[in-house]
């Protein structure tokens, strides 16, 4: 795992996207298409705005999934995932295919094993991932499940999680944020040939410092990065401010 540490998250996103397209163009070089794995969040906005302005990607020979959906949100809420990745990727370089988790689907963990069936047989060239103020990767929330093979799953949104998406404004209480998601499953993102993580804001600070200076355990989901040879980790100064401060 390599991390690199930028001035400003616009620095952090421009470093993350130029590498992105690069790493698109490699696959799409290398066999004729990509597939990727696509992060939503308010830590990505930046970075998708360069990766899909970049020029040089032939995106319709793209194939993409994404992380995770909240259980029963339909795809009108402003805090549907769905929505975002339509309306900051499909709707500005119109993929080969993007294949959404239904989150209002009428049985939840059917639908997770719908969307990881044709996972499965897309392996993944680049995954674009964040980390959660809980250090959670995806909707893993701690202890994250290490083990199982599923591609997706059906996982309980813990509070710490539930209030950075209040934080961010994407639901006006705490009631109004989901208790469950489909969440990809950790072993299924650590499937990816590249895996890029980005990361601003001080908010972050401490979740970066544990998972990056700690054990690696499933109190600390995205520590398992450090396990992936092709991982790089994009940090701001803010987010990388506690750096070299973690005790056991």
């Amino acid at each position: 795992m390599e991390t690199r540490i930028l001035e400003t998250k616009a620095d952090m996103a421009r470093a993350a996207g130029e590498r992105a397209s690069e790493s698109l163009r490699e696959a799409l070089a290398r066999k004729g298409g990509a597939n990727v794995i696509a992060a939503t969040g308010a830590s990505q906005f930046e970075f998708l705005d360069v990766l899909t302005q970049a020029p040089g990607t032939d995106w319709s020979k793209v194939v993409l999934f994404h992380l995770d959906e909240y259980v029963g949100l339909p795809e009108t809420h402003p805090a549907s995932f769905r929505r975002y990745l339509k309306e900051r990727i499909a709707s500005r370089v119109h993929p080969a295919a993007f294949h959404y988790i239904e989150g209002d689907a009428r049985d939840p963990r059917g639908e997770a094993t719908r969307v990881g069936e044709i996972l499965t047989r897309h392996p993944i060239d680049v995954a674009f991932v964040g980390i959660g103020e809980n250090g959670h990767l995806a909707f893993n929330d701690p202890p994250a499940d290490f083990e199982t093979e599923d591609p997706y799953l059906v996982v309980t949104l813990d509070e710490a999680c539930r209030r950075q998406q209040l934080g961010e404004g994407w639901f006006p209480s705490l009631e109004d944020v989901p208790s469950r998601a489909i969440s990809m499953s950790i072993r299924q993102i650590l499937k990816s040939r590249e895996i890029l993580c980005m990361v601003p804001d001080a908010r972050k600070a401490k979740a970066v410092r544990d998972c990056l200076e700690l054990e690696v355990s499933p109190l600390r989901p995205a520590s398992i990065l450090r396990t992936h040879a092709r991982t790089t980790v994009y940090l701001d100064r803010p987010s990388a401010s506690l750096l070299g401060s973690a005790r056991p």
